[in-house]
């Protein structure tokens, strides 16, 4: 299973009889991951109403933690680790987490929308602390003295006046924790956190840093050949014909797989597989499809609408926009975006005795598994999903679609397989952040007020519509495909967070999208904010008004007036109109954003110092102050890591990244073409945190990605006064944004 271990699977699980081992044989504490295609013990729960869905201690007192969520390179092991042994009692490095396995962890549902800690991590806190109850009462029972007069340290449960105690491991003698978990159970008082709310170093970085964790492209399987995929050259393209008989001169080439438009190539070693591809002849058909992409404002305009509907709205916009007072439109688009993930996507695929495995890095290994089950007509139980992390993504990358084709040509060949997709393939094919375009107006009075303010946004419901975030094996092989169920965003949480009277917030729902679309990280709200806030500064500007001030005059949030207050004191502001403008080529400003994700929870304030180059229209992000109020911190350290690479990610987005493509098929395909931030340009980040102990936690892996374009685009109109209204923010749109400064 992995290149670091010289023992036999078989000869290592003789000798420990365990369950589940590592791929790595001395793993980093806390890490696990399942392995092989056996059963697991009789009586494994994946119940996620069970404690023993989540949650099982051994003879010598470990605690296995079995999670849904998995990690991605978020912290979300480390802090779900945390959790577990706050609410147990036991030390951290007692506690080991296997992820993402269908067939021993519950579907705590994609490990996605800030939700890992805020619903996935409370369930787990609430299995946790049915069993340290249980635990307590049964150890009551033992010593014979009342629960509330014992204590737990480390695992082992004592009277608090002193004396001999107990331990998990002796009260459960390898007995399984069978019980609901208790929606109402009383967790552990938040002052007596000794684990939860202190800085703990992630349990997976010291094995990445030093080259011996094991990613999804490690994993080795006995008898496993190698593929890579041929993929259409066209979107909606057909496979005419194809030869392979120039491959059959390359050493160690096996074979090809075609189904439909479905085309790879398989060989006993990954580089013969990389030349067979490159080798084969195919010949496709059509897919000339796609809009121009220099006119993708023009293409939202005119894309056919599902359905329009009102998500926000007090009363009298319309009358209130023809009253006295200035009235303001403007328009902001952002385009769609690739993941970018750093490393392909790979997979490997065993199917044996009609079952499959799959060890994937898909943020949602339940789903996948239904997927795969529909794809192949399986039953469910037939299937299973490891997850082995892979490149890093927020959002839905290639992972699911690379894993799809892997299992086809496991099934097709009868063996295990290994599928890695070349760079070409991760740009070209993983599912887009959908392009999404807003148009505002809004009127202000003699006062500065905002007496009126609509908006249209326009963008896909479900990104997924189209391609239904249906595996593209399934979609190239033209087999079964099932999409999940629901809505793609969370349509309330586009509206605004401030008390405007006169406000109507109108959603069309795209019926269609130039390329397949997916979520990508903060989908909706990040363009949504963008808007918001970058018309919130234009009508302050507009009315003379700091924009600190102006938007705390139409707030009432008492949490984000709050939050406001400390970012301008933590950044150090100093109202608009306190300085002079740069006159010469370097114009230097600030500029601030502003977001309650979803209207209901993590309050973000984000101030960005901005240098633009009047020359060469390049703009640095030199510093970005955040102030950040998630409730209840689990990992303080791990809390900023995570807002840090919003910043980093999202001004990446913001001021590089574009994707482009001709009218078949995407053309960005390297990093040449499709180019992200590199270190010299990552700003400097500081950051304030609120902890709330006594509240419940919220989300940070999206919230502070929505605020980042805004905070630019009105640090670039303090600077300069231009607008800049469509993302990416490149020099030649900064130029011409600069020029339209300038008097006719």
């Amino acid at each position: 299973m992995s290149r670091h271990a010289q023992l036999s699977r078989r000869a290592l699980l003789q000798g420990s009889g365990a369950l589940v081992v590592s791929f790595v044989l001395a793993p980093p504490p806390g890490i696990a991951f399942a392995q092989g295609t056996g059963t697991p013990a009789s009586g494994k729960s994946v119940d996620a109403g069970e404690v023993g869905g989540f949650l099982a201690i051994d003879d010598q007192g470990r605690v296995t933690l079995y999670s849904g969520k998995v990690e991605l390179g978020t912290g979300v092991l480390t802090a779900v680790t945390q959790i577990v042994a706050e609410e147990l009692d036991v030390p951290l490095d007692r506690v080991t987490t296997i992820q993402g396995d269908t067939l021993l962890t519950p579907d705590q549902h994609p490990t996605d929308s800030s939700l890992s800690i805020q619903a996935g991590g409370m369930q787990i806190r609430k299995a946790a602390a049915t069993a340290r109850e249980a635990l307590l009462d049964q150890a009551a029972t033992r010593l014979g003295i009342p629960s509330d007069q014992l204590v737990v340290q480390e695992g082992t449960v004592a009277p608090r006046a002193g004396g001999p105690g107990i331990t998990y491991a002796a009260l459960l003698q390898g007995r399984s924790l069978s019980m609901k978990v208790n929606p109402a159970v009383r967790t552990k008082d938040p002052s007596d956190y000794r684990i939860v709310g202190r800085p703990v170093r992630r349990l997976d970085i010291p094995a990445k840093i030093f080259g011996t964790f094991d990613f999804v492209h490690d994993v080795r399987v006995p008898g496993m050949v190698h593929a890579r995929m041929v993929h259409p050259a066209a979107v909606g393209a057909r496979l005419e014909s194809w030869d392979d008989t120039p491959c059959r001169d390359i050493p160690g080439y096996l074979r090809a797989v075609r189904q439909g438009d479905f085309l790879a190539v398989v060989a006993s070693d990954e580089w013969a597989a990389v030349r067979a591809s490159r080798t084969l002849v195919a010949k496709w058909g059509g897919g000339e499809g796609l809009p121009d992409d220099a006119r993708l404002v023009a293409y939202m305009r005119g894309a056919k609408v599902d359905r329009s509907e009102v998500l926000q709205r007090t009363a009298g916009s319309v009358a209130r926009l023809a009253g006295a007072g200035r009235q303001l439109r403007a328009s902001y688009d952002f385009p769609l975006n690739t993941h970018g993930s750093i490393g392909p996507s790979c997979a490997v695929a065993d199917f044996k005795d009609g079952a499959l495995t799959v060890w994937t890095p898909s943020q949602a290994s339940h789903l996948l598994r239904r997927q795969l089950a529909t794809m192949l007509r399986l039953p469910g139980e037939r299937v299973r999903c490891i997850y082995v992390e892979g490149a890093g993504c927020y959002g839905r990358n290639g992972a699911d679609d690379c894993s799809s084709e892997a299992a086809l040509i496991a099934v097709q060949i009868g063996r295990p397989v290994r599928l890695q997709w070349m760079r070409a393939d991760e740009h070209g094919w993983d599912p887009k952040g959908p392009p999404t375009l807003l148009d505002y107006r809004a009127r202000i009075d003699p006062r500065g007020k905002v007496v009126a303010w609509e908006a249209d946004i326009f963008l896909p419901e479900r990104p997924m519509k189209r391609s239904g975030v249906t595996l593209l094996g399934a979609v190239l092989a033209d087999l079964p495909r099932e999409g999940p169920a629901g809505p793609g965003i969370y349509n309330p949480g586009l509206g605004i967070p401030y008390d405007l009277p006169g406000s109507r917030l109108t959603a069309h729902w795209m019926l269609d999208t130039p390329l397949p679309a997916a979520w990508i990280r903060a989908p909706g709200r990040m363009q949504n904010t963008f808007g918001n806030e970058s018309f919130v500064d234009e009508l302050a500007a507009a009315a003379g008004i700091d924009p600190f001030e102006f938007r705390m005059r139409h707030l009432s949030d008492k949490r984000g007036l709050e939050l406001l207050e400390r970012l301008r004191g933590f950044a150090k502001w100093q109202p608009r109109g306190g300085r002079a403008r740069d006159t010469g080529p370097l114009a230097r400003g600030r500029g601030i954003s502003y977001a309650k994700y979803e209207l209901v929870r993590t309050y973000v304030g984000l101030v960005a110092d901005v240098a633009v180059d009047r020359r060469s229209g390049q703009i640095h992000v030199e510093r970005v102050f955040v102030v950040h109020d998630c409730g209840q911190i689990i990992n303080p350290d791990g809390l900023r890591n995570q807002i840090e690479g919003n910043v980093v990610q999202t001004v990446s987005r913001t001021l590089v990244e574009q994707l482009t493509f001709s009218r078949s098929a995407v053309t960005s395909l390297d990093w040449a073409s499709y180019p992200i931030l590199i270190f010299p340009e990552v700003p400097e980040v500081a950051i304030d945190l609120i902890d709330r102990p006594g509240e419940v936690p919220w989300g940070a892996g999206e919230p502070t990605t929505s605020a980042v374009p805004s905070a630019i685009a009105n640090a670039v109109l303090d600077a300069t006064g231009a607008h800049l209204r469509s993302v990416p923010f490149r020099p030649a749109a900064v130029l011409a944004a600069l020029a339209a400064t300038q008097p006719k």
